[in-house]
């Protein structure tokens, strides 16, 4: 797998916004894309960097696509991905952690994305447990991490981020239009593809660095402090069964915290909702 850096690549990705001379002079030397693969349309960029990562690519190492075929989100549902108009990115990262707390990564993914995001947009932007950005209570950027790991240690994880940039409305699928958003629907403006990646994986850097050199304590701390959920009555479906309560809190693990009557549940996975009374 090579990237794409021929002449035509060049400028196609210049006129999607995508300037890859630019891209690679602004990620040169940085922790996260010092090594990058663009794709005017692959399959998935998480499928893409699982093979590089198996394949022994460093950590740091950055897919971007500016379309996806088979782009999906948690349980295997598709995540819509049309070319031109949004972020499709996915990093490898080779942190030496127990796979216990791999989950982790998905949380401090969540506030990175976040933060950079209320840079461009005077709407307060939301976190809602596992993995999801939201804005006006719409899905804005979905989080999908997967892990190659054993018992004892992990191997690698590749982090996956779609952001909802600059699609509108109509581009949605009926399903989903009253439950995404996206960047330039919130803002009224057109926004830079290119700038907001590379603003992406600074922050991406800074937080990473803040879990592997002082713990999760402070990223917890931010993720509750965005969270739509902590102090709401909540509903955690995972498979065929049904756990709910109030949100109170994160594990150290990243476990979502339910206050049952008088007893605490630890959730690790699943789809919650807030239940409307």
């Amino acid at each position: 797998m090579q990237p794409y850096f021929s002449l035509g690549d060049l400028i196609f990705a210049t006129i999607m916004d995508w300037n890859l001379e630019i891209l690679e002079k602004s990620l040169a030397g940085k922790f996260f894309g010092h090594k990058f693969y663009y794709y005017p349309a692959t399959g998935s960029t998480n499928e893409d960097a699982f093979r590089l990562g198996i394949a022994g690519a460093p950590e740091g190492t950055i897919v971007i696509a500016d379309s996806q075929t088979k782009g999906r989100g948690r349980l295997q549902r598709a995540w819509h991905s049309p070319p031109g108009s949004n972020i499709y990115t996915t990093v490898i990262l080779r942190p030496q952690m127990d796979p216990a707390r791999a989950p982790q990564i998905s949380i401090l993914a969540g506030v990175a994305v976040a933060e950079v995001l209320e840079s461009y947009c005077p709407v307060k932007v939301e976190l809602k447990w596992p993995n999801d950005v939201l804005i006006n209570e719409k899905k804005v950027c979905g989080i999908l991490c997967q892990a190659k790991a054993d018992v004892n240690e992990v191997d690698f994880i590749v982090l996956g981020m779609g952001i909802n940039v600059n699609i509108n409305y109509n581009q949605f699928p009926r399903e989903i239009q009253k439950l995404a958003t996206s960047l330039s629907i919130e803002t009224g403006r057109e926004i830079n593809r290119l700038e907001l990646i590379i603003s992406l994986y600074e922050n991406l850097t800074k937080w990473y660095k803040q879990l592997l050199q002082d713990g999760f304590d402070r990223i917890k701390e931010k993720w509750l402090s965005l969270s739509l959920m902590t102090g709401k009555p909540v509903e955690v479906i995972f498979q065929e069964e049904i756990v709910s309560g109030e949100a109170i809190g994160l594990d150290e693990d990243g476990s979502l915290i339910l206050l049952a009557g008088d007893r605490e549940i630890k959730v690790s996975a699943g789809d919650a909702t807030i239940v409307k009374r």
